[in-house]
């Protein structure tokens, strides 16, 4: 089974992309940050990877940076899924090494076209 790891600091947010990824056969690992993030990667090398961008202490971008520039975890794709929704966000959270950015409030069908678009690269 497929497992995606969510990193997102919002209890809300992380409940509903559990139930979308639950729901359409994904296994799940939930982070509340960063850092911890980073460390439950190293640790559980999740198939795939969610990570919001806003969060106290270290941010998603930087998260991205460091677990894209790891050769321990540069293989896991790394989907930004934020509620920062300018250009120059997209790019720069590109340029850190994510796979692709989407913006929240997440739509079902999208989130899974662009997993299954990682998974498959």
């Amino acid at each position: 089974m497929t497992q995606i790891m969510i990193v997102d600091d919002s209890p809300t947010d992380m409940h509903l992309l559990k139930k979308i990824l639950e729901k359409n056969g994904f296994s799940t690992l939930t982070v509340s940050d960063a850092g911890e993030g980073i460390q439950v990667a190293k640790r559980e090398r999740p198939d795939l990877i969610l990570m919001d961008v806003v969060m106290p202490g270290l941010n998603g971008f930087q998260a991205t940076r460091e677990l894209s520039s790891d050769p321990e975890t540069s293989a896991i794709p790394v989907i930004i899924v934020t509620r920062k929704d300018q250009q120059v966000d997209r790019v720069w959270g590109m340029r850190q090494g994510a796979r692709d950015y989407i913006t929240k409030p997440v739509k079902e069908g999208t989130l899974l076209n662009i997993i299954e678009e990682a998974l498959t690269a």
